[in-house]
């Protein structure tokens, strides 16, 4: 990969790079569609990084399904998909991780110890084996990104962190990889996030500016929804994801299935 990678810098191409743990939905191609239309190459990443997944978490259930990856990444018009293995990626004895302190430990770094010194130690090594010019995240997993810019940040990276929006169904559910966990009951319940968030839209939208209230705005529509089981639900600051702020941040579990959105109140919320 780097080989590659630094022929094509030597031919003065940019490089985009997607990075993903497979399992592709319309949400991972709009993140490689605007890395296309952005650099001359577009490298995407499928990689199920092991570290990220804490004790009884889905790493073992976690869909895979390369050949049908590839084949997308190929009609989007990737240029190189880099699939390492675990052994490659972590190799024997192996200890060294990357935290990034602060914005990492509220909400989803309490609810998943360790998740984000996953997560910054395989960036980390993506963006060393791809050398990228610009990386491509979605705007979904907001506190990634906001851990992820911390870390360009504070190490020099020099990688231009491109934030991608959301991509919902219809009724207003995010995208992921895990919605294919869902039963039928379970996937007509989860509408109850995007509720929530337009609700605190409104709400924000027509003058309220109380963080509680906002959040109460939440509770209110998740806790109409009796499959609902909600893990957080906070008004925080974008930055560094305490609170108060304009970000509405959800964590809620329907089933066995954990998902997680946001908005950012400043906006309306998309129809």
């Amino acid at each position: 990969m780097l080989d590659a990678s630094r022929r094509w810098r030597r031919e003065g191409r940019s490089i985009g790079l997607v990075p993903t743990m497979g399992a592709l939905h319309a949400g991972h191609l709009s993140l490689v569609g605007a890395a296309r239309r952005e650099n001359d190459v577009v490298v995407a990443s499928a990689f199920v990084n092991p570290i990220q997944f804490g004790p009884g978490e889905d790493f073992e259930r976690y869909p895979r399904d390369l050949d049908r990856d590839a084949a997308l990444f190929a009609e989007a018009d990737v240029d190189a998909i880099y699939h390492p293995s675990t052994e490659v990626m972590y190799p024997s004895g192996a200890s060294t991780r990357v935290h990034v302190s602060g914005v990492s430990e509220p909400l989803e770094g309490t609810a998943r110890p360790g998740h984000f010194e996953g997560v910054a130690t395989v960036v980390t090594k993506l963006f060393t084996a791809v050398e990228p010019d610009r990386a491509y995240f979605g705007q979904k997993d907001a506190q990634q990104v906001a851990v992820v810019k911390r870390l360009v940040r504070d190490l020099d990276l020099g990688v231009n962190i491109r934030v991608v929006p959301t991509v919902r169904e219809r009724d207003g559910l995010a995208l992921s990889s895990r919605n294919v966990y869902l039963n039928p009951d379970e996937r007509r319940a989860a509408v109850a996030l995007s509720a929530g968030l337009r609700a605190a839209a409104a709400a924000y939208t027509a003058g309220e500016r109380g963080p509680e209230k906002l959040r109460a705005r939440l509770l209110s529509r998740l806790g109409a929804e009796p499959l609902a089981q909600v893990e957080y639900a906070e008004i925080v600051d974008p930055e560094t994801f305490r609170a108060p702020g304009s970000l509405a941040v959800l964590a809620v579990r329907f089933g066995k299935t954990r998902l997680i959105d946001n908005h950012e109140l400043t906006r309306p919320f998309p129809e």
